[in-house]
């Protein structure tokens, strides 16, 4: 019986048939079978490496024992030759600081009293020779460190005070074919002053063009110049110093190398000592 004013509702029956799961298809089995036998492949690859690596050290252990030592030996060598060569350098900076107090010495006049515990010498030629021998130990023991190789510029340093001119040249020449290109290029200027003194200005101008062409941080290319100029002043060759004091002037206007070279070309303000003969 129906009741005035409602609409039947039709209630479903509910589905009593089963639902049924969706099948894959042949490429999704395929491809799940692709991946299996990629990972059973990594499997087997990481198997057989590890396999092989373990047999290879198991029959090779001797060797890899071996090139163990080996390597630890060199490991434990370089240390031990830092170490070693940080103390001779110590030593060799003690040494040469020794030297040096030597070196800078005071003249004493005859009567002059000398302090306790101070060297003090007579003349510069018999402070230079005590200075020299301390300086050619230190050069024959530790060489190859820093107070070494500057050791060897003092010896020849000490040789041309002491008025020894070819002892002088010959250790020069020794330290300016050396690999240090600073203490080589301080050697080289030294050099130049050694044959300015004994009358070889040729050998002299070819040093400090040298020195020009590649100038180092103890012997900068303005200080070079200034010495050529100064050389050919000496020797009457007013225009060539002046081209030189010209150059040196624009290139460094600012620094010390131009305003020495400034002060050259205009004597009357720097005084007459700074005048170029004509």
């Amino acid at each position: 019986m129906l009741v005035d004013g409602l609409k039947p509702v039709l209630i479903k029956a509910p589905d009593s048939r089963p639902e049924l799961s969706r099948r894959p298809g042949k490429k999704e089995e395929q491809d799940t079978v692709d991946q299996k036998t990629r990972q059973a492949l990594k499997q087997d690859k990481f198997v057989s490496t590890t396999t092989h690596s373990l047999e290879w050290a198991s029959a090779h252990r001797q060797s890899v024992m071996t090139a163990t030592w080996i390597v630890l030996a060199a490991v434990v060598a370089a240390i031990a030759g830092g170490l070693v060569y940080n103390m001779r350098s110590d030593a060799a900076a003690a040494a040469f600081g020794a030297a040096m107090q030597v070196y800078q010495s005071p003249l004493t006049q005859p009567g002059e009293p000398v302090p306790p515990g101070a060297k003090a010498y007579a003349t510069s030629a018999e402070r230079a020779k005590a200075a020299n021998a301390l300086f050619l130990a230190i050069a024959d023991k530790y060489g190859m460190t820093p107070s070494g190789g500057n050791a060897h510029y003092f010896a020849g340093l000490t040789y041309s005070d002491a008025g020894e001119t070819q002892q002088a040249e010959d250790a020069l020449k020794r330290v300016a074919g050396g690999w240090n290109k600073n203490l080589a290029a301080l050697a080289k200027f030294s050099l130049a002053q050694l044959y300015r003194n004994s009358g070889r200005d040729p050998q002299a101008i070819d040093l400090y063009n040298q020195l020009s062409a590649k100038p180092t941080t103890t012997v900068p290319y303005g200080i070079a110049q200034l010495q050529l100029a100064e050389l050919y002043q000496s020797e009457g060759k007013a225009k060539e110093a002046k081209d030189i004091y010209a150059s040196l002037k624009d290139k460094d206007a600012k620094g010390p190398a131009g305003t020495i070279a400034a002060e050259k070309l205009n004597p009357e303000a720097a005084g007459p000592q700074m005048r170029i003969p004509q």
